[in-house]
């Protein structure tokens, strides 16, 4: 089988998203064709590739479609893939993009949904500049909604959003999303402390409610949502908010072995998130053993279920008490990570989501062959 995925390289989320498909994939003895918008990523974030056979990797530096000025790119990044979707006779297309889901190809489209700009200005609705998305991005989105013959999103919640914001999908499919536990160290002896990831300007993330209120151990909030390369002088949390007793600790950008081994050392992992359509960070710290304290949203209820200690809705009070909760009780403290680790391990692996990818893909074959 071959599949072309198409990818964003300025979303994190979307790129490690996308690694975890591309390498899961081509494991599975996929040819995989893998096409990038947005930048040229630096070697860094193309080192993952370097033993993968099977991949083509064609980068280029279209803008993607949330991107200001995007319609300018659109009609030259929709003809080379046209081209390369024509010279190439790929079984299905894997788009990462919704714009493209109403290309005039005859191969299969599924359209994932990491994340669009009306949804996230419905969850940040009280947080959102005046001037929103543009009446092409709106139009462009449901046309590749109603031009793909899946769409599918990483919660029911995002993919009923989808629904409720632009128009229903000819079909549906709800797709957990996958990391690999062996980059992840459950094992190593906690430090009484949280962790959380975003910046403090995006009130997608919210991670400023930590700012808000004393806590009895110390914060970390990486400020960067992607991680960088190994620099010549380590990065160093350089930057602190006083906050009573404690304080928080405000850290740049990370290298992928820095962060794993913040999540390895943190106890707590703080999911402020409102608006989080994949919620990656979180499941990579339910792989590290933290125990989760995460926003009371419907996305984080359906992903965690159980697994998780919710505090109230975009409330930093709530968020505190449960984190103090957390600290006093530690047999809770354990058990919520045991819970959190067990539910990734068994739902949210690379593995799972390449097993669900792989029978979406084969159904779709089955169909299109049936129809000719």
């Amino acid at each position: 089988m071959h599949v072309l995925v198409t990818a964003d390289t300025l979303l994190s989320g979307s790129w490690t998203y996308t690694r975890e498909l591309v390498a899961g994939l081509v494991t599975r003895g996929v040819q995989v064709t893998l096409v990038s918008f947005g930048e040229i990523p630096l070697p860094d974030q193309t080192a993952w590739m370097d033993h993968l056979h099977g991949l083509d990797y064609r980068p280029t530096a279209f803008r993607l479609e949330w991107m200001q000025e995007a319609e300018e790119d659109f009609s030259d990044s929709s003809e080379f893939l046209f081209a390369l979707v024509r010279e190439l006779r790929p079984d299905v297309l894997h788009l990462n993009q919704f714009c493209y889901g109403n290309l005039p190809v005859d191969v299969p489209k599924v359209v994932m949904a990491h994340g669009d700009l009306i949804t996230w200005r419905q969850a940040v609705q009280d947080q959102v500049p005046r001037r929103g998305p543009t009446k092409w991005y709106r139009d462009t989105v449901s046309r590749g909604i109603a031009g793909a013959d899946v769409v599918v999103a990483a919660s029911a919640w995002m993919l009923d959003q989808i629904c409720q914001c632009y128009l229903q999908p000819r079909r549906g499919e709800v797709v957990y999303p996958g990391r690999n536990p062996i980059f992840f160290n459950p094992y190593i002896s906690k430090d009484d402390s949280v962790l959380a990831v975003g910046r403090l300007v995006d009130a997608g993330k919210q991670v400023f409610l930590l700012t808000q209120h004393e806590h009895p151990v110390p914060v970390c909030i990486v400020g960067a949502e992607q991680t960088v390369a190994m620099p010549r002088i380590p990065i160093r949390a350089d930057v602190k908010v006083a906050v009573a007793e404690t304080s928080v600790a405000i850290c740049g950008p990370q290298t992928e072995a820095q962060l794993r081994a913040l999540y390895s050392r943190a106890s707590i992992f703080a999911a402020t998130a409102r608006y989080d359509p994949l919620g990656m960070q979180a499941v990579e710290a339910a792989l590290s053993r933290c125990a989760i304290v995460a926003n009371d949203i419907p996305s984080f209820r359906e992903i965690w279920g159980d697994a998780a200690l919710y505090f109230r809705t975009n409330d930093a009070a709530s968020l505190a008490a449960g984190i103090r909760r957390l600290n006093e009780d530690r047999a809770m403290r354990r058990a919520y990570a045991e819970l959190a680790y067990n539910r990734a391990r068994e739902r949210f692996t690379t593995k799972r989501m390449i097993e669900d990818y792989m029978h979406l893909y084969r159904d779709l074959r089955s169909v299109r062959a049936a129809a000719a």
